[in-house]
């Protein structure tokens, strides 16, 4: 396998400022050292946390200069110690019936859905009914960790459309919460007044305090996300302690969930959601989609066309 000695690479001269100005530059290819490799990535998959970095609001974190986006690749080893590389704590195999495009998606949405449901103190059981929020990457891979364990999924959305991709996963219940905007009420109502055992949150916000609504008493709110921002109502302690609710934020995590979870992907050949792939080319283009939410699951650029 032969390479050239140099690489394009997307990024921003100086200071981040926006995914528009994103420019091409070359690049010499890094030499990996003594217990490293070097990777060839074939795909990249983005998340929301990236328009933020685009933007500069990733929660107060300094972000360094000329910094090039993504942070999802999925690749080959193509040099290094490559005898070495399976003991390498950063790399993992991709499952068989996976493509490049679909494994590059699993890192970041599809580790943070395994960790909201199936780790930390109140893990998902068979039989019990979560609420998922939106199609984005986190909820539709939750969808389908939830249904090949088992579990009663409730999805929102505003789009009818992507309510019908939901349901085709397996998704039991679907609400559209612009013309229901009483969607708890409308979960109590589906739960026969009881609740949910979790609410995986990704909008933050006001939409916490619904997500406490729509919990049964004991139950759980997962937080993962802020689109519609990272304030919650000032009452929110209130009603987490008089329904007596775990509230917890997480993040990406650590290698040994990652494996974890592509246990499950392969034992249940679950295939992730790529709604949109764009050319190494159109990565603006791909920032662009994902910026107006026009897809369901995840948005993948493609950086290696052999």
């Amino acid at each position: 396998m032969s390479y050239t000695k140099t690489m394009r690479q997307w990024y921003w001269p100086g200071k981040v400022a926006g995914y528009r100005n994103l420019v091409i530059r070359e690049v010499p290819i890094p030499a990996p050292g003594p217990g490293e490799v070097l990777v060839k990535i074939h795909a990249i998959s983005l998340n929301y946390r990236d328009i933020v970095i685009a933007n500069d609001q990733y929660a107060g974190r300094k972000i360094i200069d000329d910094l090039t986006p993504g942070a999802d690749p999925a690749g080959e080893v193509a040099g290094g110690d490559v005898d070495d590389w399976g003991q390498t704590a950063s790399l993992v195999n991709i499952p068989d019936h996976l493509t490049y495009e679909e494994a590059s998606t699993l890192s970041c949405a599809g580790v943070t859905a395994y960790r909201a449901l199936l780790d930390g103190p109140a893990p998902i059981k068979a039989g019990e009914t979560i609420v998922l929020q939106g199609t984005g990457g986190v909820s539709i891979f939750a969808a389908q960790i939830a249904v090949a364990a088992g579990v009663r999924v409730i999805l929102t959305s505003s789009s009818d459309k992507k309510l019908e991709f939901a349901k085709s996963l397996g998704v039991h219940e679907v609400i559209n919460y612009r013309s229901t905007p009483a969607w708890h009420e409308r979960v109590l109502s589906l739960t026969n007044g009881r609740g949910a055992e979790l609410v995986l949150d990704v909008a933050g916000g006001d939409t916490v305090t619904k997500s406490l609504d729509a919990i049964k008493f004991g139950g759980q709110v997962v937080l993962v996300g802020f689109l519609e921002g990272g304030i919650s109502p000032g009452d929110l302690v209130i009603k987490a302690m008089f329904r007596n609710a775990l509230v917890r934020g997480i993040t990406v995590v650590d290698i040994t969930l990652f494996k974890q979870l592509l246990r499950l992907v392969e034992f249940h050949k679950i295939k992730p959601v790529v709604g949109k792939v764009f050319q190494f080319e159109e990565a603006k283009d791909a920032f662009a989609c994902l910026e107006k939410q026009d897809f369901v699951g995840k948005v993948v650029i493609r950086i290696s066309k052999d």
